[in-house]
């Protein structure tokens, strides 16, 4: 072979590279995939997730032979000191897993020891079977990304193949690696195994298929390796125009998530008018509360009404709720939820408080369900699996995920990451990453490097769309 050929760690990182888009989710494991962030431009628009709990762009912190003036601690997936790009956040390990299992990743990159005919594959840390596994956040990345990408030497220490028919030892990633990038060219795993799609300069596709343990077969449209630098092309922007806008292709039957906790704190109140003058019909909400500001008058004017969910109620717009405070605290001021209720018009399912929230949690992170001692022996449990674990009685819940959600922020960048004020942060955090398409109504969007990346609470990672409540609008009716 030809050693001069042979792709180096920073030609595969290019290669890879070339496989982002922007706007993309990617997360990067330790090892060679590490190497992708730096060789991808800024411009491109892609989050890079770390399992050290970065997410933006970085690059190394050392350029040039000198060192950058930025804040310590800031170390990529090697633990390598990196500086943080300007609209960056700092996030728990497992906020970043979540954001693997909760389907809010569209590429992950991880270096393998072994690939086999299938997609399967061995984490670079633990090669051989003789050695203990250290998985780490390889078997996450297996697990919950919706593309994967391994990066690795064609050929292991002492000649032996690294892309074999039957793995090793026991498998951190079982069919789901979909693209190889090796030294010696790119390959494509799939249900029919592999295929050689591209070659590093100076190999021949004969060459490849000697150094390769699995069968291989060759595209009929095999071509040299590209790995020119990728250019910047930044990914679309997130600020819409209106509510209406941003709500415009909100369905009949949606589920949608509405934050707040019951008064003005944190209640999407431009938003909620907006998807009323949407018009939606057969909806369900999922929410704290059900529309109880009105009946209550938390911090409302004289001769005032607080906008809540009983304006898309009044509208004829809601079939269902899931929520815990659905009713008023006073029998002589039902809420419009109450009275359509006992009329037959809409359904409930109630949730206590604290349930509702871990179900959000649980919804966003990718928890399919989880146990709590809350609500055993009463209506809650009704019809609910329930089990004892070491000696205390549980109750199955599920995790809940929604179609839509609209929520309220404080301030929000262009990228999507978003601050609150005060208690407005209540359900949020925890509502964000749980829907499909997640709306977010601020004051003010700032640019890129103005929200500190460790004051940034909901990360961008999470944010579809984002709306400027209009300064002359109001909360109240």
């Amino acid at each position: 072979m030809v050693e001069k050929g042979r792709l180096d760690r920073n030609a595969m990182a290019r290669r890879v590279a070339r496989e982002l888009s922007p706007g993309q989710v990617v997360a990067l494991g330790s090892g060679l995939a590490a190497s992708v962030a730096s060789q991808t431009p800024a411009g491109l628009g892609v989050t890079f997730v770390t399992e050290s709990g970065l997410a933006g762009d970085f690059s190394p912190r050392d350029r040039n032979g000198r060192e950058e003036h930025t804040p310590d601690g800031l170390v990529d997936s090697n633990g390598q000191p990196v500086i943080l790009g300007a609209g960056g956040s700092i996030n728990s390990a497992v906020d970043a897993a979540a954001m693997l299992r909760g389907g809010h990743v569209n590429v992950a990159i991880v270096q393998a020891s072994e690939v086999n005919a299938n997609g399967s594959f061995r984490h670079w840390s633990a090669r051989g079977p003789e050695q203990e596994p250290a998985p780490g956040w390889a078997v996450d990345i297996a697990a919950g990304s919706g593309r994967v990408i391994a990066m690795l030497e064609h050929v292991g220490p002492g000649g032996s193949a690294n892309l074999v028919e039957h793995l090793s030892g026991p498998a951190d990633g079982v069919a789901c690696v979909d693209l190889i990038v090796t030294d010696l060219g790119v390959l494509e795993a799939g249900p029919e195994g592999l295929e050689l799609v591209e070659l590093a300069p100076g190999f021949t596709a004969e060459e490849v298929v000697a150094a390769t343990g699995a069968p291989l077969k060759i595209s009929p449209n095999i071509r040299p390796v590209d790995d020119s630098p990728v250019s910047q092309n930044g990914a679309a922007g997130k600020v819409y125009g209106s509510g209406l806008e941003a709500l415009a292709d909100v369905p009949d039957g949606a589920v949608v998530m509405i934050d707040g906790f019951a008064g003005p704190g944190g209640t999407p109140h431009y938003l909620l008018t907006s998807l009323r003058d949407n018009g939606a019909k057969g909806l369900t909400i999922i929410s704290n509360t059900a529309g109880i500001a009105r009946v209550v008058n938390f911090g409302t004017p004289p001769g005032k009404q607080a906008i809540d969910h009983t304006i898309l109620i009044d509208n004829g717009q809601v079939a269902k709720a899931v929520a815990s405070y659905p009713v008023s605290p006073s029998a002589s001021t039902p809420t419009a939820f109450e009275m359509a209720y006992r009329r037959g018009e809409v359904e409930l399912e109630l949730v206590p408080q604290g349930t509702l929230a871990e179900r959000l949690r649980a919804g966003g992170a990718g928890v399919a369900a989880f146990y709590t001692p809350t609500g055993v022996g009463t209506l809650i449990a009704e019809g609910k699996e329930t089990r004892v674990i070491e000696g205390k009685a549980y109750v199955l819940e599920h995790g809940l995920r929604a179609d839509f959600c609209i929520i309220r922020g404080f301030k929000a960048d262009t990228l999507g990451n978003v601050v609150y004020k005060g208690t407005s942060r209540n359900f949020n955090s925890v509502m964000a990453p749980a829907a499909d398409v997640t709306i977010v109504e601020v004051d003010e969007v700032v640019e890129l490097g103005e929200l500190g990346p460790e004051a940034i609470i909901t990360p961008g990672v999470y944010v579809d769309r984002i709306v400027v409540r209009p300064a002359d609008f109001s909360p109240y009716e």
